[in-house]
């Protein structure tokens, strides 16, 4: 039963950081290129999110609707909510990769004709993401234990299937907990070798934030 519950877990996982993933690189790059008007407004935007607790936030985009007459699904509700509170922390990950590339390769990249659209997508923002890896691990780390918000919503993920054991055999709590800590252990240990598998893939020579060097990565 919990390993079927923490399938829903991942899945919820997945979608919520596919979301923060879009907005969140959105945000850095208007923060970064959008000018004064539109970098005010992905400031505060990224302000806003960061600010509001997850589970405030999930309070009001699940029960905010219904004011209307307009219904969202557990799943639905807590995607948009915690995707939207991983991308203000996204986009200062983001951010801060893309000021790292240097300014040289904007210029080198207009001068050979390329719109300004054009060199963000297919000359920083390559790099930018390469080495916002690192930062997105602890992003992932701690959206993983988020997940377990949506308990509060009534979705029937590994949390909420753990206090359902708990409510039948009480004496199979502190069992259940376990299990629950253990899984999560599993998970976040498996993610992050993942991403520093793929940081080690996508590794350049040469291209590093300031202050990184291979005897500190290591």
């Amino acid at each position: 039963m919990l390993l079927k519950a923490a399938l829903l877990n991942v899945e919820l996982l997945l979608s919520l950081l596919a979301v923060g993933f879009v907005v969140g690189t959105i945000v850095a790059v208007l923060q970064v290129y959008g000018g004064r008007v539109l970098g005010v407004l992905a400031f505060v935007f990224e302000w806003v999110f960061r600010s509001i607790p997850p589970l405030v936030l999930l309070f009001l985009v699940y029960f905010g609707p219904e004011r209307f007459g307009l219904s969202i699904s557990r799943f639905l509700s807590a995607t948009i909510a915690l995707g939207l509170c991983s991308s203000g922390y996204q986009s200062q990950i983001f951010r801060g990769a893309i000021q790292s590339i240097s300014s040289g390769q904007m210029m080198a990249a207009r001068a050979l004709g390329m719109s300004r659209t054009r060199a963000i997508a297919s000359v920083i923002l390559p790099q930018a993401l390469r080495l916002s890896i690192p930062g997105w691990s602890n992003e992932f780390s701690g959206v993983m234990k988020d997940t377990t918000l949506a308990y509060v919503v009534g979705y029937n993920e590994l949390l909420r299937s753990a206090r359902a054991i708990m409510d039948r055999h009480y004496d199979a709590a502190m069992l259940s907990f376990l299990t629950v800590a253990i899984i999560f252990l599993v998970l976040t240990y498996t993610g992050n070798r993942a991403l520093g598998w793929l940081e080690e893939r996508t590794r350049i020579p040469g291209l590093q934030v300031a202050g990184w060097s291979e005897e500190g990565h290591s």
